[in-house]
């Protein structure tokens, strides 16, 4: 990625942070932001709320039932959003 790509994509990432209003996602970003990744064997779903695993667990059986979407819907529905 040239230096002039990292450059939108972090103005990209900052203008769709500005808008969030999910708290869950909010959450979760700050969680990642302030993330120990020092502690190499850790691991990162002990730090997770009962409600975060749950919705990781609710995402692989929609994925092991078929329910998925392609890379290419997720990025047009995302920018439509």
């Amino acid at each position: 990625m040239s230096a002039a790509e990292v450059k939108e994509t972090k103005t990209d990432l900052i203008a769709w942070i500005k808008q969030l209003s999910d708290i869950s996602m909010l959450s979760m970003l700050e969680s990642l932001k302030n993330a120990d990744t020092g502690d190499i064997g850790k691991d990162w779903w002990d730090d997770l709320s009962p409600a975060q695993k749950e919705n990781i667990n609710a995402g692989l059986r929609e994925a092991e039932s078929g329910n998925v979407m392609s890379s290419k819907e997720f990025w047009a529905k995302l920018k439509d959003a």
